[in-house]
């Protein structure tokens, strides 16, 4: 348990951090479409990049603390708490809530390092490296046809589908995690490009007009 001077640590670090998105926090609010398309950055995550093979008795370990791992492009593991994305063959993104960070209480990427041991790959915190974009509603996909050359319709990207790509020509991790909801995982330096790409993209439903 975390002792006084600890916790202090922990709710300074918090009042002091910044989200990349955080200047663009009234125009994600004033450019959302209630009913239509709804843009929010989400809460700080957890994240640690995972490079393992499979088939290795570190990929096992790694697979206990995480809740499992995907074996195929597209798949989302994990457990409780824990989801783990597919980048790759051997490459995977680790995402928890926040708590789970190690400098805040929790544990995740410590684990996750004695897991692997002297297996082979590597886990490397990418908490910072990325923020996450929420966007929901049902012209979301819309708004993301405009910029992404993935097949979205929900035969092809169904929900819990994770995948590589790009949206407005930005890099992202893009998961869908409903029926109209969907989170991307841009790099910290593209979040305000790309949170000012969404709002553009989703103009033309704040007309009345538009259905």
């Amino acid at each position: 348990m975390a002792n006084t001077a600890e916790l202090t640590g922990i709710n300074g670090l918090r009042d002091i951090r910044r989200s990349p998105a955080s200047h663009l926090a009234a125009a994600l609010e004033a450019g959302s479409i209630q009913g239509k398309v709804v843009l929010a950055e989400g809460p700080f995550q957890t994240m640690a990049g995972v490079r393992v093979d499979l088939r290795s008795e570190g990929a096992a370990r790694i697979a206990e603390v995480a809740g499992s791992l995907p074996a195929r492009c597209g798949e989302v593991g994990g457990g409780e708490g824990t989801s783990v994305l597919w980048l790759g063959p051997a490459e995977f993104l680790v995402v928890a809530p926040e708590e789970a960070h190690d400098s805040l209480g929790g544990n995740l990427i410590g684990s996750l390092v004695e897991a692997l041991g002297d297996a082979p790959g590597q886990v490397v915190d990418l908490s910072a490296n990325r923020t996450t974009f929420e966007l929901s509603g049902p012209r979301a996909q819309a708004v993301l046809e405009k910029g992404c050359a993935l097949d979205l319709h929900p035969r092809s990207f169904a929900p819990g589908t994770a995948l590589t790509t790009e949206v407005g020509n930005i890099p992202v991790v893009l998961w869908k995690t409903g029926n109209e909801t969907f989170r991307l995982f841009p790099r910290a330096s593209f979040a305000d490009f790309l949170g000012r790409w969404l709002l553009d993209a989703m103009r033309e439903y704040a007309s009345p007009e538009v259905p």
